[in-house]
């Protein structure tokens, strides 16, 4: 971020700095009947001619090209010591500082002469705003926030362009640790973009990240964590958002499985502790073939089979094939008695175990059969298996259709929300190998 904010504050005093002065005219000679000892006066936009001398544009340059800059320096302070300066020799002379301060990286004489020129009125409104960012610009990079976002917040009245410079407002009252308001900005812009149809940036999600981070502020972190996985998904902000939603207050641990199941798809690789975690809570909840799935998957990426728990992983990897052998043997036995069954819920657990077994239509079947027979505890919770259900089948629609139907304050509203945001997952991030291959 330093460097595209250096180069670009490079660019305008390209433009408006090192063209080291406007067109110059000066004015002819005094004139013998001028009052004796008092300089004579010059015409508008000009200057006199022993001014002229000092600032000759010509001798300038020259000195400019040369790189002495002390004697670019000595004929300013030569011309500021003559009396009774005009407000446009002054104009002039500070063109000339802004020109040598920023050749010369004097940061300090750059801002005091860039003020000084931007409020002479001499520039037409094109160079009036390049003056005044470039003035933003120094304020902001010498880490003067108020003074930065004084002027670029003038910038933006005397040009009307509102969204060119907004992106360094709203940094700067980040920088400023007016974290209220840095949150206000980006909350304002991340919602009309989003009714606009419009992708927020990167760098705009990852600085409401870090807003809500140092304000202490989790569900503003949250919020900023949701979107970067909608729109920017990657290992490490799926992973993190998992964990962070898990802590919210209200939120059940009966969701460990299912929050696994979404990290499972969404990421290349899990850390080793989740496959393990994630195949022993499948073979107790006698889904033994997905934890062999996530245990072979675990074994495939090397992070399982290796170092201190070598020997752990091995067992319990012929713990989930043994089970899920035998399972593949007795599972058709039990859709008698779970269609006997009050209520849906083994149906529905019977009918999970076959999409784990990627017979996927025979298990979404079940699925919905339980949840039309009810008598369910927690009917949210059987919308949510079918949503991800049909997600892992590949049939997008449907499981979206039935994903936006899940409500619920506990976790389980929130899953169905991020298995829609990785249904609908940018196409790099879709074509990603991870993804094709679960």
């Amino acid at each position: 971020m330093s460097q595209f904010r250096l180069a670009r504050l490079s660019l305008l005093l390209a433009a408006i700095g090192l063209n080291v002065l406007p067109a110059l005219s000066h004015a002819q000679d005094a004139k013998p009947a001028a009052a004796a000892g008092a300089p004579a006066p010059a015409p508008a936009d000009t200057v006199r001619p022993e001014v002229f001398k000092l600032v000759d544009p010509d001798a300038v340059k020259a000195s400019m090209d040369a790189k002495n800059y002390a004697d670019v320096q000595s004929r300013i302070d030569q011309a500021a010591a003559i009396p009774a300066l005009t407000p446009y020799e002054l104009f002039v002379l500070n063109r000339l500082r802004v020109a040598l301060a920023s050749t010369t990286n004097n940061a300090p004489m750059a801002m005091t002469a860039l003020e000084a020129v931007i409020e002479s009125g001499k520039l037409d409104k094109k160079a009036q705003g390049d003056f005044i960012q470039a003035l933003a610009n120094y304020h902001y990079n010498a880490k003067d926030y108020p003074g930065a976002i004084k002027w670029f917040t003038r910038y933006q009245t005397e040009t009307g362009d509102v969204t060119g410079v907004r992106q360094y407002i709203i940094r700067a009252y980040y920088f400023s640790n007016d974290f209220a308001r840095a949150k206000q900005e980006l909350m304002s812009d991340l919602a009309a973009k989003q009714q606009a149809g419009k992708t927020p940036t990167i760098e705009e999600l990852q600085l409401l990240a870090n807003t809500g981070a140092k304000s202490k502020d989790p569900a503003t972190y949250l919020i900023a964590m949701e979107n970067l996985v909608r729109y920017y998904p990657s290992d490490d902000y799926w992973t993190d958002l998992l964990s962070r939603a898990q802590g919210k207050a209200g939120y059940s641990d009966r969701f460990a499985l299912d929050v696994l199941r979404l990290q499972f798809k969404a990421v290349d690789t899990m850390p080793p502790q989740d496959y393990s975690d994630m195949a022993e809570i499948a073979l107790q909840n006698a889904f033994p073939t997905e934890a062999k799935k996530v245990l072979d998957a675990g074994f495939a990426k090397g992070a399982l089979g290796t170092g201190a728990n070598a020997a752990k992983h091995k067992k319990l990897r012929d713990q989930a094939n043994k089970a899920a052998a035998d399972d593949v043997k007795n599972i058709a036995s039990g859709e008698a008695s779970a269609m006997k069954s009050k209520d849906g819920t083994g149906l529905i657990n019977l009918g999970y175990a076959f999409v784990t077994m990627d017979q996927f239509d025979k298990g979404i079947d079940l699925i919905q059969k339980g949840i039309a027979k009810g008598g369910l505890k927690r009917p949210e919770d059987a919308k949510l298996r079918l949503g991800y259900s049909y997600a892992m089948a590949g049939k997008k629609d449907e499981a979206i259709k039935v994903l936006e139907t899940v409500k619920g304050g506990d976790g389980v509203g929130d899953l169905a929300r991020y298995w829609i945001f990785w249904l609908n997952r940018p196409a790099t991030a879709a074509a990603a190998p991870a993804a094709a291959a679960k």
